[in-house]
């Protein structure tokens, strides 16, 4: 079994609590169907956002999905002029069989212009 990342972004409304909790748990659900993660099989995950984001932590959505043994922790991304706002990314660290082919990374909303080469 190899330790493959999983990338993932999603644009949310407002640096609210609701919004950062309801974009997270949509992204993160869109990885687990996209990939068909077990949380068992999950090393960690990384959860940031952009600056401009800081009413929740991204991670507390996993935990009320019930990651409760995956190590997780949250972050900021850089300070980058022109960067993409009101931005969550998660990194998963995941341990599987599958090819570096098969994995799907998810971008959605705002954030699929992270990513224009990933349909």
């Amino acid at each position: 079994m190899r330790n493959t990342g999983i990338r993932g972004a999603i644009t949310v409304t407002a640096n609210t609590k609701d919004a950062i909790l309801e974009g997270t748990r949509e992204l993160l659900q869109s990885i687990v169907d996209a990939n068909g993660i077990s949380e068992e099989d999950v090393a960690f995950a990384l959860f940031t956002t952009s600056p401009d984001l800081n009413a929740e932590f991204p991670a507390v959505a996993a935990r009320q999905m019930g990651w409760n043994h995956a190590a997780l922790m949250c972050g900021h991304e850089m300070s980058v002029p022109g960067s993409l706002q009101k931005c969550v990314r998660i990194l998963v660290s995941w341990n599987t069989e599958k090819k570096p082919a098969e994995i799907r990374h998810i971008y959605l909303k705002g954030a699929k212009a992270l990513r224009i080469d990933i349909p």
